[in-house]
């Protein structure tokens, strides 16, 4: 062979080498812009899922707001519904208290408090 054969084939192989390097980088390159499409797919999903649960959250604090407003008063209402209810009954036991009283003095002045059955 001579110097110009090999400088051909000096310069065929570098110009194959250089093929296969730039056809090597295609085949990477189009599973790696695959693979980056849907990791930014995934990426969105979680930024719309985070914006979810934010957005949820908001109006699920905003409810349980509104039911412990709600629940105090109850509450008060509660607590005056049974302040009433022991004035009523302080009102049943003197009533009580006077029948009882009223019962003990007809029973002894029999002779000018009579009380009769129909």
């Amino acid at each position: 062979m001579t110097s110009i054969d090999i400088n051909k084939i000096e310069k065929l192989l570098t110009v194959f080498k250089d093929e296969i390097k730039e056809e090597f980088r295609n085949q990477l390159g189009a599973p790696a812009e695959n693979f980056q499409h849907k990791l930014d797919l995934v990426v969105e999903g979680h930024q719309m899922l985070h914006e979810k649960i934010d957005s949820v959250k908001k109006d699920l604090g905003n409810r349980i707001g509104c039911v412990e407003n709600k629940l105090g008063s109850v509450l008060a209402e509660l607590s005056e519904v049974k302040a009433k209810g022991e004035h009523t009954a302080a009102k049943i036991d003197a009533v009580a208290a006077d029948l009882t009283a009223h019962r003990r003095d007809t029973e002894a002045h029999k002779t000018v408090y009579q009380v009769k059955e129909p």
